[in-house]
C-alpha cells in the first residue's frame, strides 16, 4: 500500500452534528455560535485564522495570526503596517480569511474589503497586551532582514532597560485592520466527503446578504 492509500485509508467517514446551520439567515450570528462551539472544543487557538493577501505582481501570501474581535462591522486583527502582509494590504484593501476546526469538522472562509481600525482602537488593545509582548512589537522590524537571533534578543534587551518601569507606548507602525466581508461561507464536513455548504454574498457592506446552498 502506497504512502498516498494509507492517508485515504485512515480517514473516517464523519456524521455531521448539531443544528442545521444551512438555514441560518444571518452570517454573523452562525459565526458566533460556531465560535463559541469552538472555544469549548478547540484544544488551542480556536480563533487562529489564515490570512491571505497578494503581493504586486499577484503572488499569493498566507499566514497564521489571531482574531481579536468580530462583530457585524467585520473581523479585526492587528500587525505591523510595515510587515508583508501590511503593505500587500495597503496597496490593495482586500484580503481572505479562513477559520478551520478540525475536532469540530468544520470550517469558515470570509473575503472582503480592508480598513483600519481607529488609534483609540489600537490603543486601548496594545495596552491589554504583555510587557514583554509590547516590546518584543517594538523590537521587531517585521518581514525584514535580521541578521541572527542573537541581534533580536539584544534589541528587546535594550528596549526593556531603556523603558524601565515606564509604559511602552504602541510603535506608530503597529495598526489595527477590520476585513469588512462581502462574502462569508460555512462548511461542515460530511460523511463520504458530502459536506454541507452554505455561502453568503452581498455586493457592498450596505447591502443585505443572499444565501446560497452550494455543492460539496
Amino acid at each position: 500500500m502506497d504512502d498516498r492509500q494509507s492517508i485515504a485509508s485512515t480517514r473516517k467517514a464523519k456524521t455531521p452534528e448539531g443544528a442545521d446551520f444551512t438555514e441560518a439567515h444571518d452570517p454573523f450570528s452562525l459565526f458566533r455560535s460556531w465560535m463559541t462551539e469552538a472555544e469549548a472544543a478547540e484544544p488551542a487557538d480556536p480563533e487562529a485564522m489564515a490570512l491571505a493577501t497578494v503581493d504586486a505582481q499577484g503572488l499569493p501570501n498566507v499566514r497564521m495570526i489571531l482574531l481579536k474581535r468580530a462583530d457585524e462591522r467585520g473581523f479585526v486583527f492587528y500587525t505591523n503596517c510595515e510587515s508583508a502582509k501590511g503593505l500587500e494590504l495597503a496597496a490593495t484593501l482586500k484580503a481572505a480569511l479562513l477559520f478551520y476546526w478540525k475536532s469540530l469538522g468544520r470550517q469558515i472562509r470570509i473575503r472582503g474589503l480592508v480598513e483600519p481600525t481607529t488609534e483609540a482602537e489600537a490603543d486601548a488593545y496594545f495596552a491589554t497586551r504583555h510587557r514583554e509582548s509590547r516590546i518584543g512589537a517594538c523590537a521587531s522590524a517585521q518581514s525584514r532582514p535580521l541578521a541572527s537571533r542573537a541581534a533580536l534578543e539584544a534589541e528587546v534587551e535594550r528596549l526593556t532597560q531603556a523603558f524601565g518601569d515606564g509604559a511602552v507606548p504602541r510603535p506608530v507602525y503597529w495598526r489595527g485592520y477590520r476585513l469588512v466581508p462581502l462574502e462569508i461561507e460555512f462548511w461542515r464536513n460530511g460523511p463520504f466527503r458530502l459536506h454541507d455548504r452554505i455561502v453568503f454574498r452581498r455586493a457592498s457592506p450596505q447591502d443585505p446578504w443572499t444565501k446560497t446552498r452550494l455543492y460539496p
